[in-house]
């Protein structure tokens, strides 16, 4: 559990360094790439310890795999609440075929 709540702490923070800048697109674009280098300093102290703590219960393929869900979400999240973006169905079909590989990746 611990490792799942890392995990998605530091996709909400790389998500944020990501794509937060798209609604401030007068701010100069090294700006820009120093905040969000900031911000992306702390989604690796939280995504170092969250891969370290979980290999062992997961292997390398299954954390990656769970990594990219949680990526999913939060994106989608921060779309649609900070950006205003509506979620798509075709956005909602890719996201199942996730769900499908973490079934295969989990139990095969």
């Amino acid at each position: 559990m611990p490792t799942v709540l890392l995990l998605s702490a530091s996709n909400i923070l790389m998500t944020i360094a990501w794509y937060w800048h798209l609604k401030h697109k007068e701010w100069p674009l090294w700006q820009v790439v120093l905040i969000s280098w900031g911000i992306a300093f702390f989604e690796y102290t939280l995504a170092v310890p969250a891969n370290r703590l979980g290999h062992g219960t997961f292997t390398a393929a299954q954390l990656k795999v769970i990594q990219e869900v949680i990526a999913l979400v939060a994106f989608a999240v921060f779309a649609l609440v900070y950006l205003g973006e509506p979620v798509r169905w075709n956005y909602a079909a890719a996201c199942l075929c996730v769900v499908a590989a973490v079934f295969f990746i989990m139990y095969f």
